[in-house]
């Protein structure tokens, strides 16, 4: 793989070198190069104070306090519209677990080295020389006489270990995520934890208490992201941080299910995140499949092969809110991921369910929203020990849902409208209004053959004879039965499976 610096990073370290600055590449870009993978992100060290950069650089934003400048370029690729160049500097100590109480200017990258996390984050490849650029074209093969490597980290990367620089309990005090990033990092390039590192975290895990719930959360969606995330989730609870990170999910350590599942609760889970990551799938259904029997251990009834986990997706979708609430993701992640898991023991059964009981799942659970509920329903199968992802019964669901999914499925969808409503009743604007489409829409939903406006302004002048009482005891049991998959068939089918 032929590996290139971004122009835009070139352009700005030229303008460094022509100003009598030298310029590096530093942290997690200079790994990725060593490891011969495309970097994420690309960061530059210089010995230019924060002042001097704003000066050679106009169109930047320099908003901290840790001497990082943003320097904005025009480029299309949303990794490099903002580079940060980062003055050396020393750090102090750590009151609070998490901010330097101070930050000193060095005057050497081996300085600035120094106050690093990981001696694979330690490392600097230098950019220029004699206020000359000197990136050779080709970095598949790094010249390793332009790397600044005094922590060892290369050899490091080599022999794949997570090393922190100098001691750990150190680096750990002084900003207690660190010890989140070793397990991330071990999670995305599938590296060991060093031992005197790995002791550390277990000693001073409690320190994470001290952390943002924002960081934990940015470094838990790095870790779920990333190729073994499922391996990230374990490593969390060996080294004693998942009870600070999530302690829901700790609940089903050791909890065994029934004759429907080989493994525990917390295995299951765990194995259903590591399908969803190897399908690559997204954010929120790898989420969903960690999150989707958070309440079982809550809602467990007996033991052995008869145990129950009576109403556990609802509760696991309360408990997922909550908790993701607690980490603070966006409100649409986290409503979505909850969503999901709520649906996810949806019941559908060849010759059972019926086009309108289809229709009214699409209604309850969103047409938007049923790939991704797939997608969990694969990992939770998957999860379960069972060897196929997608039975027949989940395709011929596919191949329902295709089929009706053009049918009416929402007020907007009838062919008489709120307008027309109140100009063939005619009526003002009103909670009527609403409950006659309410219940003209389930009549749609039964038989999309009525979704004319002939039919339906029949149907309507009759509800609108009916009592405000009379109406709204229709409409709310319309509700109730749009809320249901062919009810008795799908209660039949939580008995059998203990999971009602």
């Amino acid at each position: 793989m032929k590996l290139k610096i971004p122009s835009e990073v070139k352009t700005i370290t030229k303008e460094l070198a022509q100003n009598g600055f030298g310029a590096y590449l530093v942290g997690g870009c200079v790994r990725d190069l060593i490891m011969g993978r495309e970097p994420k992100d690309w960061d530059v060290a210089t010995d230019a104070n924060p002042e001097k950069i704003q000066e050679i650089f106009p169109d930047s934003v320099y908003e901290n306090n840790f001497g990082t400048v943003g320097v904005k370029t025009e480029s299309d690729d949303p990794r490099l519209k903002i580079v940060e160049i980062t003055t050396f500097r020393l750090e102090g100590t750590y009151t609070d677990k998490r901010h330097p109480d101070e930050v000193t200017f060095a005057s050497t990258i081996e300085e600035d080295l120094s106050r690093r996390d990981f001696t694979m984050n330690a490392i600097a490849f230098r950019l220029t020389d004699n206020n000359e650029l000197i990136i050779p074209d080709d970095l598949s093969i790094i010249n390793h006489k332009l790397l600044a490597d005094p922590y060892d980290g290369q050899e490091d990367i080599k022999s794949g270990i997570i090393r922190t620089v100098g001691k750990a309990e150190d680096r750990f005090n002084e900003d207690a995520l660190r010890m989140m990033r070793a397990v991330r990092l071990a999670s995305d390039l599938g590296f060991e934890i060093e031992t005197s590192t790995r002791q550390a975290v277990e000693k001073l895990a409690g320190n994470l208490e001290a952390i943002a719930q924002e960081r934990i959360r940015d470094e838990f969606m790095k870790m779920i992201m990333c190729p073994g995330a499922a391996r990230g989730i374990i490593l969390l609870e060996e080294l004693d941080l998942l009870r600070y990170v999530l302690p829901e999910l700790r609940e089903g350590i050791g909890v065994d299910q029934n004759l429907h599942h080989i493994y525990t609760v917390f295995e299951h889970s765990v194995r259903a995140l590591d399908y969803a990551v190897k399908k690559n799938y997204s954010l929120e259904v790898r989420l969903a499949a960690l999150f989707h029997d958070i309440g079982k251990p809550r809602t467990k009834g007996g033991e052995g092969y008869n145990a129950t986990f009576y109403n556990h997706e609802m509760l696991s979708a309360r408990m997922t809110l909550k908790a993701m609430d607690r980490l603070h993701f966006a409100k649409d992640v986290t409503e979505k991921v909850a969503h999901l898991v709520r649906w996810h023991m949806f019941y559908y059964n060849v010759d059972e369910v019926s086009p309108a009981g289809v229709r009214r799942f699409l209604v309850r659970v969103g047409p938007e929203n049923i790939d991704d509920l797939i997608k969990v329903r694969e990992a939770d199968r998957i999860g379960s020990g069972t060897p196929k992802a997608v039975p027949y019964k989940l395709r011929h669901m596919l191949f329902m849902i295709e089929k009706v999914k053009k049918d009416p499925l929402s007020p907007k969808m009838l062919k008489l409208n709120g307008d027309d409503l109140m100009k063939l009743l005619k009526i003002d604007p009103s909670p009527r209004v609403g409950q006659i489409l309410t219940i003209l829409l389930e009549d749609v939903l039964d038989n999309p053959k009525h979704n004319t406006k002939a039919h339906l302004s029949v149907e309507a002048k009759k509800l609108h004879e009916l009592s405000d009482a009379e109406l709204v005891k229709l409409m709310r049991a319309a509700k109730d039965k749009a809320n249901q998959i062919e009810k008795g068939i799908e209660e039949d089918m939580k008995k059998k499976f203990f999971v009602k």
